[in-house]
Protein backbone atom coordinates (compact mmCIF):
# COMPACT_ATOMS: atom_id res chain seq x y z
CA UNK A 1 0.00 0.00 0.00
CA UNK A 2 2.63 1.98 -0.12
CA UNK A 3 6.64 2.51 -0.89
CA UNK A 4 9.50 2.64 1.01
CA UNK A 5 10.83 5.87 -0.02
CA UNK A 6 7.60 7.23 0.68
CA UNK A 7 7.29 6.37 4.32
CA UNK A 8 10.51 7.87 4.81
CA UNK A 9 9.93 10.91 3.31
CA UNK A 10 6.87 11.11 5.59
CA UNK A 11 8.69 9.65 8.38
CA UNK A 12 11.46 13.14 7.86
CA UNK A 13 8.82 15.48 7.37
CA UNK A 14 6.81 14.12 10.85
CA UNK A 15 10.22 14.31 12.37
CA UNK A 16 11.19 17.84 11.30
CA UNK A 17 8.03 19.03 12.58
CA UNK A 18 8.41 17.97 16.21
CA UNK A 19 9.20 21.40 18.18
CA UNK A 20 6.89 21.26 21.54
CA UNK A 21 8.13 19.28 24.28
CA UNK A 22 4.59 19.79 26.45
CA UNK A 23 2.96 17.18 23.75
CA UNK A 24 5.18 14.53 24.77
CA UNK A 25 3.30 11.09 25.83
CA UNK A 26 3.23 10.51 29.17
CA UNK A 27 5.71 7.99 30.60
CA UNK A 28 3.96 7.51 34.12
CA UNK A 29 3.04 3.60 34.44
CA UNK A 30 -0.44 3.17 34.06
CA UNK A 31 -2.35 2.13 37.10
CA UNK A 32 -3.21 -1.64 36.68
CA UNK A 33 -4.31 -4.01 39.20
CA UNK A 34 -1.75 -6.40 39.77
CA UNK A 35 0.97 -5.07 38.75
CA UNK A 36 4.30 -6.97 39.09
CA UNK A 37 7.14 -5.29 40.70
CA UNK A 38 9.78 -7.73 38.12
CA UNK A 39 9.55 -9.87 34.88
CA UNK A 40 8.10 -13.33 35.60
CA UNK A 41 10.73 -16.03 36.45
CA UNK A 42 10.06 -18.82 33.85
CA UNK A 43 12.98 -21.59 33.56
CA UNK A 44 11.82 -22.10 29.86
CA UNK A 45 13.38 -18.87 29.16
CA UNK A 46 16.85 -18.57 28.12
CA UNK A 47 16.79 -14.79 27.84
CA UNK A 48 17.47 -12.75 31.37
CA UNK A 49 14.78 -10.62 33.11
CA UNK A 50 16.73 -7.74 30.87
CA UNK A 51 16.63 -9.20 27.58
CA UNK A 52 13.19 -9.99 27.89
CA UNK A 53 12.45 -6.45 28.84
CA UNK A 54 14.40 -5.02 25.63
CA UNK A 55 12.71 -8.08 23.48
CA UNK A 56 9.06 -7.53 24.33
CA UNK A 57 9.68 -4.13 22.91
CA UNK A 58 11.64 -4.41 20.06
CA UNK A 59 9.19 -7.16 18.89
CA UNK A 60 6.23 -5.83 20.08
CA UNK A 61 6.35 -2.43 19.46
CA UNK A 62 8.05 0.31 16.71
CA UNK A 63 10.84 0.29 19.13
CA UNK A 64 11.07 1.51 22.54
CA UNK A 65 10.82 5.30 23.74
CA UNK A 66 12.68 7.12 26.51
CA UNK A 67 11.93 5.23 30.03
CA UNK A 68 10.08 2.52 28.28
CA UNK A 69 12.39 -0.06 29.68
CA UNK A 70 11.85 0.85 33.11
CA UNK A 71 8.10 1.10 32.83
CA UNK A 72 8.30 -2.98 31.53
CA UNK A 73 10.42 -3.78 34.56
CA UNK A 74 7.82 -1.86 36.83
CA UNK A 75 5.00 -3.44 35.44
CA UNK A 76 6.48 -7.08 34.55
CA UNK A 77 7.20 -8.33 31.19
CA UNK A 78 3.76 -10.85 31.33
CA UNK A 79 2.03 -7.50 32.72
CA UNK A 80 2.63 -5.51 30.38
CA UNK A 81 2.28 -8.09 27.34
CA UNK A 82 -1.37 -8.32 28.63
CA UNK A 83 -1.83 -4.52 29.26
CA UNK A 84 -1.23 -4.47 24.87
CA UNK A 85 -3.02 -7.51 24.23
CA UNK A 86 -6.07 -5.83 25.19
CA UNK A 87 -5.77 -2.23 23.55
CA UNK A 88 -9.25 -1.07 24.16
CA UNK A 89 -8.40 -0.62 27.76
CA UNK A 90 -5.79 1.71 26.91
CA UNK A 91 -6.14 5.87 26.51
CA UNK A 92 -4.80 6.66 23.04
CA UNK A 93 -6.76 10.28 23.26
CA UNK A 94 -3.32 12.63 22.91
CA UNK A 95 -2.78 10.46 19.78
CA UNK A 96 -6.30 10.92 18.25
CA UNK A 97 -6.65 14.49 18.85
CA UNK A 98 -3.16 14.73 16.65
CA UNK A 99 -4.14 12.37 14.01
CA UNK A 100 -8.04 14.54 13.88
CA UNK A 101 -6.32 17.15 12.31
CA UNK A 102 -6.06 15.24 8.72
CA UNK A 103 -9.28 16.47 7.89
CA UNK A 104 -8.96 14.01 4.36
CA UNK A 105 -9.44 10.99 7.08
CA UNK A 106 -12.91 11.87 7.91
CA UNK A 107 -14.31 11.55 4.72
CA UNK A 108 -16.18 9.09 2.30
CA UNK A 109 -14.57 8.04 -0.55
CA UNK A 110 -17.46 9.65 -2.34
CA UNK A 111 -16.52 13.26 -1.10
CA UNK A 112 -13.21 12.32 -1.81
CA UNK A 113 -13.35 11.39 -5.56
CA UNK A 114 -15.73 14.41 -5.68
CA UNK A 115 -13.80 16.99 -4.20
CA UNK A 116 -10.33 15.90 -5.69
CA UNK A 117 -11.22 14.31 -8.73
CA UNK A 118 -8.78 12.16 -10.94
CA UNK A 119 -6.79 13.46 -13.42
CA UNK A 120 -8.78 11.87 -16.66
CA UNK A 121 -12.07 12.48 -15.35
CA UNK A 122 -10.79 16.05 -15.45
CA UNK A 123 -9.33 15.42 -19.13
CA UNK A 124 -12.88 14.16 -20.17
CA UNK A 125 -14.68 17.37 -19.05
CA UNK A 126 -11.99 19.95 -20.88
CA UNK A 127 -11.90 17.79 -24.00
CA UNK A 128 -15.90 17.72 -23.95
CA UNK A 129 -15.58 21.93 -24.30
CA UNK A 130 -14.61 21.33 -27.78
CA UNK A 131 -11.38 23.04 -27.73
CA UNK A 132 -8.08 22.36 -28.36
CA UNK A 133 -6.27 21.93 -24.56
CA UNK A 134 -3.50 24.70 -24.19
CA UNK A 135 -0.72 24.62 -21.79
CA UNK A 136 -3.09 26.07 -18.88
CA UNK A 137 -5.02 22.46 -20.09
CA UNK A 138 -1.75 20.50 -19.22
CA UNK A 139 -0.69 22.57 -16.13
CA UNK A 140 -4.27 22.16 -14.45
CA UNK A 141 -4.38 18.38 -15.41
CA UNK A 142 -0.96 17.80 -13.88
CA UNK A 143 -1.95 19.60 -10.65
CA UNK A 144 -5.40 17.77 -10.30
CA UNK A 145 -3.61 14.35 -10.56
CA UNK A 146 -1.16 15.31 -7.65
CA UNK A 147 -4.00 16.56 -5.70
CA UNK A 148 -5.72 13.41 -6.40
CA UNK A 149 -3.34 11.80 -4.46
CA UNK A 150 -3.21 13.74 -1.09
CA UNK A 151 -5.62 11.33 0.82
CA UNK A 152 -3.21 9.20 0.37
CA UNK A 153 -0.61 11.37 1.61
CA UNK A 154 -2.23 11.95 4.68
CA UNK A 155 -2.96 8.27 5.71
CA UNK A 156 0.38 7.48 5.44
CA UNK A 157 1.55 10.44 7.84
CA UNK A 158 -0.79 9.62 10.13
CA UNK A 159 -0.09 5.91 10.19
CA UNK A 160 3.13 7.02 11.14
CA UNK A 161 2.31 9.44 13.80
CA UNK A 162 0.08 6.57 14.92
CA UNK A 163 3.20 4.07 14.95
CA UNK A 164 5.60 6.76 16.65
CA UNK A 165 3.69 7.75 19.65
CA UNK A 166 0.84 5.25 20.35
CA UNK A 167 0.26 4.13 23.38
CA UNK A 168 -1.35 0.87 21.80
CA UNK A 169 1.97 -0.32 20.28
CA UNK A 170 1.04 -3.93 19.91
CA UNK A 171 -2.49 -2.93 17.59
CA UNK A 172 -0.51 -0.74 15.78
CA UNK A 173 1.93 -3.14 14.97
CA UNK A 174 -0.55 -5.83 14.03
CA UNK A 175 -2.28 -2.96 11.85
CA UNK A 176 0.70 -2.52 9.77
CA UNK A 177 0.93 -6.31 9.55
CA UNK A 178 -2.42 -6.76 8.31
CA UNK A 179 -2.03 -4.15 5.96
CA UNK A 180 0.54 -5.68 3.82
CA UNK A 181 -0.79 -9.25 4.53
CA UNK A 182 -3.99 -7.57 2.72
CA UNK A 183 -1.93 -5.68 0.49
CA UNK A 184 -3.51 -2.82 -1.78
CA UNK A 185 -2.09 -0.66 -4.14
CA UNK A 186 -3.04 3.36 -4.15
CA UNK A 187 -1.77 3.86 -7.76
CA UNK A 188 -5.02 1.63 -8.90
CA UNK A 189 -8.18 3.36 -10.33
CA UNK A 190 -9.88 4.53 -7.66
CA UNK A 191 -8.01 3.01 -4.86
CA UNK A 192 -6.62 5.78 -3.08
CA UNK A 193 -10.08 7.32 -2.24
CA UNK A 194 -10.89 4.28 -0.24
CA UNK A 195 -7.82 3.65 1.57
CA UNK A 196 -8.72 5.71 4.76
CA UNK A 197 -11.94 3.48 5.46
CA UNK A 198 -9.75 0.26 4.74
CA UNK A 199 -7.14 1.30 7.14
CA UNK A 200 -9.49 1.31 9.91
CA UNK A 201 -11.53 -1.90 8.93
CA UNK A 202 -7.86 -2.91 9.53
CA UNK A 203 -7.23 -1.75 12.59
CA UNK A 204 -10.90 -2.49 14.09
CA UNK A 205 -10.10 -6.28 13.28
CA UNK A 206 -6.61 -6.54 13.70
CA UNK A 207 -6.76 -8.24 16.91
CA UNK A 208 -9.99 -9.85 16.57
CA UNK A 209 -11.31 -13.37 14.85
CA UNK A 210 -9.77 -14.17 11.36
CA UNK A 211 -13.39 -14.78 9.96
CA UNK A 212 -14.55 -11.50 10.53
CA UNK A 213 -11.48 -9.74 9.19
CA UNK A 214 -11.35 -11.57 6.30
CA UNK A 215 -15.18 -10.57 5.94
CA UNK A 216 -14.72 -6.57 6.30
CA UNK A 217 -11.79 -7.31 4.01
CA UNK A 218 -13.68 -8.95 0.72
CA UNK A 219 -16.44 -6.09 1.37
CA UNK A 220 -13.97 -3.37 1.64
CA UNK A 221 -13.95 -0.47 -1.21
CA UNK A 222 -10.59 -1.06 -1.77
CA UNK A 223 -9.98 -4.51 -2.40
CA UNK A 224 -13.13 -4.65 -4.38
CA UNK A 225 -11.67 -2.47 -6.88
CA UNK A 226 -7.81 -3.52 -6.03
CA UNK A 227 -8.47 -7.25 -7.39
CA UNK A 228 -11.62 -6.02 -9.82
CA UNK A 229 -14.10 -7.82 -8.35
CA UNK A 230 -16.45 -5.24 -8.77
CA UNK A 231 -16.53 -5.58 -12.33
CA UNK A 232 -16.74 -9.61 -11.84
CA UNK A 233 -20.12 -11.08 -13.16
CA UNK A 234 -21.27 -14.51 -14.23
CA UNK A 235 -20.47 -15.68 -17.35
CA UNK A 236 -23.29 -15.63 -20.16
CA UNK A 237 -24.01 -19.09 -20.15
CA UNK A 238 -24.40 -18.93 -16.53
CA UNK A 239 -28.11 -18.58 -14.73
CA UNK A 240 -28.37 -15.71 -12.10
CA UNK A 241 -30.80 -14.99 -9.84
CA UNK A 242 -32.43 -11.78 -12.11
CA UNK A 243 -31.98 -11.68 -15.79
CA UNK A 244 -28.67 -10.43 -16.85
CA UNK A 245 -28.82 -6.63 -18.22
CA UNK A 246 -26.66 -5.90 -21.94
CA UNK A 247 -22.84 -5.95 -21.37
CA UNK A 248 -20.26 -3.61 -22.51
CA UNK A 249 -16.91 -5.15 -23.30
CA UNK A 250 -14.37 -2.31 -24.05
CA UNK A 251 -11.01 -4.46 -23.14
CA UNK A 252 -9.53 -7.01 -24.90
CA UNK A 253 -10.53 -10.91 -23.57
CA UNK A 254 -7.87 -11.92 -21.02
CA UNK A 255 -6.79 -15.36 -19.92
CA UNK A 256 -8.06 -15.75 -16.52
CA UNK A 257 -4.70 -17.20 -14.86
CA UNK A 258 -2.65 -14.60 -17.03
CA UNK A 259 -4.40 -11.93 -15.63
CA UNK A 260 -2.63 -11.65 -12.49
CA UNK A 261 0.93 -12.00 -14.39
CA UNK A 262 -0.10 -9.23 -16.45
CA UNK A 263 -1.29 -7.00 -13.62
CA UNK A 264 1.64 -8.10 -11.50
CA UNK A 265 1.92 -7.06 -7.49
CA UNK A 266 1.45 -3.51 -8.00
CA UNK A 267 -1.63 -3.19 -10.43
CA UNK A 268 0.49 -2.90 -13.25
CA UNK A 269 -2.32 -3.76 -15.10
CA UNK A 270 -5.46 -1.51 -15.31
CA UNK A 271 -3.66 1.28 -13.85
CA UNK A 272 -6.44 4.12 -15.29
CA UNK A 273 -9.27 2.68 -14.77
CA UNK A 274 -13.03 4.68 -14.25
CA UNK A 275 -12.93 8.02 -14.30
CA UNK A 276 -9.47 8.47 -15.29
CA UNK A 277 -8.77 7.10 -18.57
CA UNK A 278 -10.82 4.91 -20.16
CA UNK A 279 -13.36 2.71 -18.07
CA UNK A 280 -12.90 -1.25 -18.08
CA UNK A 281 -15.81 -3.58 -17.92
CA UNK A 282 -15.43 -6.58 -18.81
CA UNK A 283 -17.60 -9.55 -20.00
CA UNK A 284 -17.76 -12.54 -17.57
CA UNK A 285 -15.57 -14.10 -14.47
CA UNK A 286 -12.40 -12.24 -13.39
CA UNK A 287 -10.40 -14.78 -11.36
CA UNK A 288 -7.87 -11.80 -9.59
CA UNK A 289 -9.24 -11.54 -6.33
CA UNK A 290 -10.31 -15.76 -6.29
CA UNK A 291 -6.39 -16.27 -6.63
CA UNK A 292 -4.89 -13.54 -4.48
CA UNK A 293 -7.38 -15.19 -1.54
CA UNK A 294 -6.88 -18.53 -1.99
CA UNK A 295 -2.98 -18.08 -2.27
CA UNK A 296 -2.34 -14.97 -0.17
CA UNK A 297 -4.76 -13.87 2.44
CA UNK A 298 -5.79 -17.50 3.21
CA UNK A 299 -4.26 -21.45 2.22
CA UNK A 300 -1.25 -20.27 1.19
CA UNK A 301 0.65 -21.11 -2.55
CA UNK A 302 0.54 -25.27 -0.94
CA UNK A 303 -2.40 -24.59 0.62
CA UNK A 304 -3.99 -27.64 -1.55
CA UNK A 305 -6.01 -25.96 -3.61
CA UNK A 306 -6.32 -26.42 -7.33
CA UNK A 307 -7.15 -24.11 -10.64
CA UNK A 308 -10.73 -25.37 -10.79
CA UNK A 309 -10.69 -24.83 -7.07
CA UNK A 310 -9.37 -20.44 -8.26
CA UNK A 311 -12.52 -20.81 -10.59
CA UNK A 312 -15.42 -21.79 -8.30
CA UNK A 313 -14.26 -19.30 -5.54
CA UNK A 314 -14.47 -16.57 -8.39
CA UNK A 315 -17.84 -17.79 -9.69
CA UNK A 316 -19.22 -17.41 -5.61
CA UNK A 317 -17.87 -14.12 -5.56
CA UNK A 318 -20.09 -12.70 -8.77
CA UNK A 319 -22.10 -9.95 -8.14
CA UNK A 320 -19.59 -8.39 -4.90
CA UNK A 321 -19.20 -4.70 -6.48
CA UNK A 322 -19.36 -1.07 -5.09
CA UNK A 323 -22.20 1.46 -5.41
CA UNK A 324 -21.68 3.47 -7.85
CA UNK A 325 -19.02 1.21 -10.24
CA UNK A 326 -20.25 1.28 -14.03
CA UNK A 327 -22.35 -0.83 -15.43
CA UNK A 328 -23.90 -1.00 -18.92
CA UNK A 329 -24.97 1.44 -20.57
CA UNK A 330 -23.19 3.50 -18.18
CA UNK A 331 -19.55 3.56 -18.47
CA UNK A 332 -18.79 6.03 -15.41
CA UNK A 333 -18.79 6.24 -11.73
CA UNK A 334 -22.39 7.53 -10.76
CA UNK A 335 -21.37 8.95 -6.93
CA UNK A 336 -24.68 9.94 -6.69
CA UNK A 337 -25.56 6.12 -5.42
CA UNK A 338 -23.21 6.28 -2.88
CA UNK A 339 -20.42 4.44 -1.76
CA UNK A 340 -19.30 1.07 -0.19
CA UNK A 341 -20.31 -2.81 -0.59
CA UNK A 342 -23.14 -3.81 -2.89
CA UNK A 343 -24.35 -7.01 -3.79
CA UNK A 344 -25.80 -7.36 -7.46
CA UNK A 345 -28.16 -10.32 -7.73
CA UNK A 346 -28.11 -9.91 -11.80
CA UNK A 347 -24.38 -10.16 -11.66
CA UNK A 348 -24.31 -13.21 -9.70
CA UNK A 349 -24.00 -16.86 -10.92
CA UNK A 350 -27.07 -18.67 -8.97
CA UNK A 351 -25.83 -22.52 -10.70
CA UNK A 352 -24.09 -25.06 -7.92
CA UNK A 353 -20.29 -24.74 -7.20
CA UNK A 354 -17.93 -27.30 -5.42
CA UNK A 355 -15.15 -25.67 -3.40
CA UNK A 356 -12.35 -27.66 -1.50
CA UNK A 357 -14.48 -30.46 -1.40
CA UNK A 358 -17.59 -28.75 -0.15
CA UNK A 359 -21.03 -28.31 -2.46
CA UNK A 360 -22.81 -24.51 -2.70
CA UNK A 361 -26.21 -25.70 -3.64
CA UNK A 362 -27.76 -23.61 -6.94
CA UNK A 363 -30.32 -21.08 -6.62
CA UNK A 364 -28.01 -19.01 -4.10
CA UNK A 365 -26.89 -15.43 -3.61
CA UNK A 366 -24.12 -13.69 -1.10
CA UNK A 367 -24.66 -16.76 1.09
CA UNK A 368 -22.28 -18.46 -2.02
CA UNK A 369 -19.43 -16.02 -1.28
CA UNK A 370 -19.78 -15.69 2.74
CA UNK A 371 -19.95 -19.55 2.64
CA UNK A 372 -16.25 -19.96 0.95
CA UNK A 373 -14.50 -17.29 3.62
CA UNK A 374 -16.32 -19.45 6.36
CA UNK A 375 -14.45 -22.48 4.63
CA UNK A 376 -11.66 -20.74 3.82
CA UNK A 377 -11.13 -18.33 7.14
CA UNK A 378 -11.43 -22.49 9.42
CA UNK A 379 -9.24 -24.73 6.92
CA UNK A 380 -6.48 -26.66 8.41
CA UNK A 381 -4.09 -24.65 5.90
CA UNK A 382 -5.09 -21.39 6.48
CA UNK A 383 -4.29 -21.61 10.25
CA UNK A 384 -1.19 -22.92 9.37
CA UNK A 385 -0.21 -20.22 7.17
CA UNK A 386 -1.52 -17.69 9.25
CA UNK A 387 0.46 -19.04 12.59
CA UNK A 388 3.68 -19.48 10.20
CA UNK A 389 3.51 -15.21 9.04
CA UNK A 390 3.09 -14.34 12.80
CA UNK A 391 5.79 -16.49 14.26
CA UNK A 392 7.96 -15.26 11.21
CA UNK A 393 7.19 -11.29 12.42
CA UNK A 394 7.61 -11.99 16.13
CA UNK A 395 9.90 -14.32 16.27
CA UNK A 396 12.28 -15.61 13.63
CA UNK A 397 12.48 -15.48 9.79
CA UNK A 398 12.68 -18.90 10.49
CA UNK A 399 10.18 -19.89 12.81
CA UNK A 400 10.70 -23.00 14.67
CA UNK A 401 8.21 -25.92 13.81
CA UNK A 402 6.63 -26.96 17.45
CA UNK A 403 5.66 -23.26 17.97
CA UNK A 404 3.82 -22.78 14.32
CA UNK A 405 1.93 -26.15 14.85
CA UNK A 406 0.86 -24.68 18.58
CA UNK A 407 -0.07 -21.51 17.57
CA UNK A 408 -1.94 -23.34 14.66
CA UNK A 409 -3.87 -25.37 16.66
CA UNK A 410 -4.87 -22.41 18.71
CA UNK A 411 -5.81 -20.58 15.87
CA UNK A 412 -8.40 -23.75 15.11
CA UNK A 413 -9.27 -24.64 18.84
CA UNK A 414 -10.64 -20.20 18.95
CA UNK A 415 -12.23 -20.06 15.71
CA UNK A 416 -9.08 -18.28 14.18
CA UNK A 417 -9.15 -15.82 17.78
CA UNK A 418 -5.62 -13.45 16.47
CA UNK A 419 -5.34 -12.67 19.88
CA UNK A 420 -5.37 -15.53 21.54
CA UNK A 421 -3.34 -16.76 18.72
CA UNK A 422 -0.93 -13.99 19.29
CA UNK A 423 -0.65 -14.78 22.96
CA UNK A 424 0.68 -18.18 22.10
CA UNK A 425 3.43 -16.90 19.91
CA UNK A 426 4.78 -13.69 22.05
CA UNK A 427 4.38 -15.68 25.74
CA UNK A 428 6.10 -18.79 24.17
CA UNK A 429 9.75 -20.20 25.12
CA UNK A 430 10.23 -20.30 21.47
CA UNK A 431 10.08 -16.41 21.60
CA UNK A 432 11.92 -15.55 24.71
CA UNK A 433 14.98 -17.96 23.74
CA UNK A 434 18.29 -16.87 23.41
CA UNK A 435 18.18 -17.73 19.15
CA UNK A 436 15.34 -15.17 18.74
CA UNK A 437 16.93 -11.77 20.60
CA UNK A 438 17.96 -9.34 18.45
CA UNK A 439 17.88 -11.88 15.24
CA UNK A 440 15.87 -9.88 13.30
CA UNK A 441 16.37 -7.00 10.87
CA UNK A 442 13.68 -3.64 10.85
CA UNK A 443 11.79 -2.92 7.47
CA UNK A 444 12.60 0.83 6.01
CA UNK A 445 9.37 1.92 7.92
CA UNK A 446 10.14 -0.24 11.15
CA UNK A 447 13.52 1.60 10.72
CA UNK A 448 12.32 4.97 10.38
CA UNK A 449 9.84 4.78 13.05
CA UNK A 450 11.91 3.32 15.39
CA UNK A 451 14.39 5.77 15.29
CA UNK A 452 11.48 8.64 15.80
CA UNK A 453 10.78 6.81 18.78
CA UNK A 454 14.05 6.90 20.51
CA UNK A 455 14.31 10.35 19.91
CA UNK A 456 11.58 10.88 22.25
CA UNK A 457 10.03 13.95 20.41
CA UNK A 458 6.53 14.33 20.96
CA UNK A 459 4.37 14.28 17.68
CA UNK A 460 2.74 17.10 15.93
CA UNK A 461 0.98 17.07 12.26
CA UNK A 462 3.42 18.07 9.76
CA UNK A 463 2.60 20.61 7.01
CA UNK A 464 3.51 17.93 4.41
CA UNK A 465 4.13 18.17 0.78
CA UNK A 466 2.04 21.04 -0.55
CA UNK A 467 -0.55 20.02 -3.23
Amino acid sequence: MRTSSTIIALAVLVLAAWSRPQLAISQDVPAEPGVANAPAEDAAREQTADQQVRHVLNRLTFGPLPGDVERVRKMGVDQWIEWQLNPESIDDRKVERIVAQFPLLKKTSVELARDYPPEGALATQLMRSGRPLTAADSAKLRAAGRESFRVAREMQAARVIRAVASERQLLEVMTDFWLNHFNVHSGKERVRYALPEYERTIRAHALGKFRDLLGAVAKSEAMLQYLDNFQSVADPSRKTLRPQRATLDVTAPDDARGQRGQRGRMGQRGQRGPGDQQPQIRRGLNENYARELLELHTMGVDGGYTQQDVTEVARAFTGWTVRGAPEPPRIRWNLDEGYGFVFRPERHDAEEKVVLGHRLPAGRGIEDGEEVLDILARHPSTARFIATKLARRFVSDSPPLDLVDRAAAKFLETDGDIRETLRTIITSPEFFSSAAYRSKIKTPFELVVSAARILGAPPTRPAGPKS
